[in-house]
């Protein structure tokens, strides 16, 4: 029998959901050993799958970055999501020629996108192109107004009707399997605008629930004196500061390096590291003498496990490591993020992190909360991080049935 050929197209920001997409292509890899995976996606996704021995298509080289045009849209650490969506709106339509190219000109037996909105569209305005199961990923359900702006209101209530298309008409979805990465009570019990259905009520019909991805056990990071040694930490005080895979956030981290003196007056053995990410060079961060600054951990969630504190934006994937790992931190959610808000308020009934607010912070108030929470006990409710295992089984199930 031919080997099962898959597209996986990972086409979110940053660096996180190319994580979790790899720790599901692993697991299929484990069920499946002949599979072959293609992968399409750009940079810094791209990277951190050529490390780790990826094939990426050709195509990859004529996809849109949409790194580029979130970026270009935030302004500090303040991003309007649907302002992002509107600037991305040509890159969409690149990318769906793209992505036509590419499935019309060699044959796969199953697609899978990771948020990759534009595709799941092209899919559902050009059906001929689906030669193929497809399997959508999402973490999120439908867009907030983030302002009293009466054309952002209209925006979102547009884009939210698109969301829920699907299930006001009762038509079948461009894709056969929808997965969300999370619980139900992760997703916001109200409506998607007026006339429009409840969130949580079209996602349980929509979509299949897998918890968390992560690509590691939590359970294996419970020593951290052994995860120090490995590391080769010394017994210091350690924070860890990141921004995750983009460049948005550059001044959060110059907070931190400016709140480092101020605490190193109480604190004489603090270390501090900040992690800027592939898309910053480590040069353009201004930050005094003593902080310590690196482009790219590998990893870096066993930096997370080791730390006794960890400073990072509201993103899911780095705040719920963290919520995993058991260890206290601090997260800012990008201002005006609709999907950032949505992660605070999971966050929040969990217990978890304390939140900040960046246009609120000084180095002397982020100072004040790192001392007060720096290597503090936590206990949040145990969340279930074998997603990747879930995700992957269902997957299979969706290609027993197609054969």
């Amino acid at each position: 029998m031919n080997p099962l050929k898959v597209l996986y197209i990972s086409g979110s920001l940053g660096l996180g959901h190319v994580t979790r997409d790899i720790a599901i292509a692993n697991e299929l890899r484990r069920r499946i050993p002949d599979i072959k995976i293609d992968w399409l996606a750009v940079h810094p996704a791209s990277e951190l799958l050529e490390k780790s021995g990826e094939t990426i298509v050709p195509e990859a080289s004529d996809y849109e970055n949409e790194n580029f045009y979130a970026e270009k849209s935030a302004k500090g650490t303040y991003l309007n999501l649907l302002s992002y969506l509107l600037k991305s709106k040509s890159a969409w339509e690149k990318n769906t020629k793209v992505f036509a190219k590419i499935v019309t000109s060699r044959q796969y037996d199953l697609v899978i996108g990771d948020e990759t909105y534009e595709i799941s569209l092209a899919l559902r305005e050009h059906p001929e192109l689906k030669k193929f199961p497809f399997v959508m990923i999402f973490d999120f359900v439908g867009l907030n107004s983030m302002t009293n702006n009466p054309l952002e209101k209209l925006g979102v209530y547009i884009y939210n009707n698109k969301w829920a298309y699907s299930y006001i008409k009762n038509q079948k979805p461009s894709y056969d399997l929808g997965l969300f990465v999370g619980e139900p009570e992760d997703i916001p019990d109200n409506s998607f605008g007026f006339k429009l259905p409840n969130r949580r009520v079209f996602a349980n019909a929509m979509y299949k629930f897998v918890g968390y991805i992560f690509p590691f056990d939590p359970a294996d990071f419970t020593d951290q004196t052994a995860i120090r040694k490995k590391l080769e930490y010394g017994s210091e005080p350690l924070i860890i500061a990141s921004i995750g895979g983009t460049s948005i956030g550059k001044e959060l981290l110059e907070v931190c390096g400016a709140a480092f003196p101020i605490l190193k007056k109480t604190i004489p053995l603090l270390r501090m590291i900040l992690v800027t990410g592939p898309r910053i060079e480590t040069n353009s961060v201004k930050v005094p003498t003593g902080v310590e600054i690196k482009q790219f951990i590998p990893k870096l969630y066993e930096h997370f496990a080791a730390c006794n504190l960890a400073i990072v934006q509201g993103g899911a994937t780095s705040t719920l490591e963290l919520t995993a790992l058991q260890k206290p931190f601090i997260y800012f959610p990008l201002e005006g993020h609709s999907e950032q808000a949505d992660v605070a308020r999971n966050l929040s009934r969990r217990g978890a992190g304390i939140q900040m607010k960046f246009s609120e912070t000084t180095p002397a108030l982020l100072a004040e909360k790192i001392s007060g929470a720096l290597g503090s006990h936590v206990s949040y409710p145990k969340i279930p991080s074998d997603g990747a295992k879930k995700a992957s089984q269902m997957i299979m199930e969706l290609l027993r049935e197609n054969r």
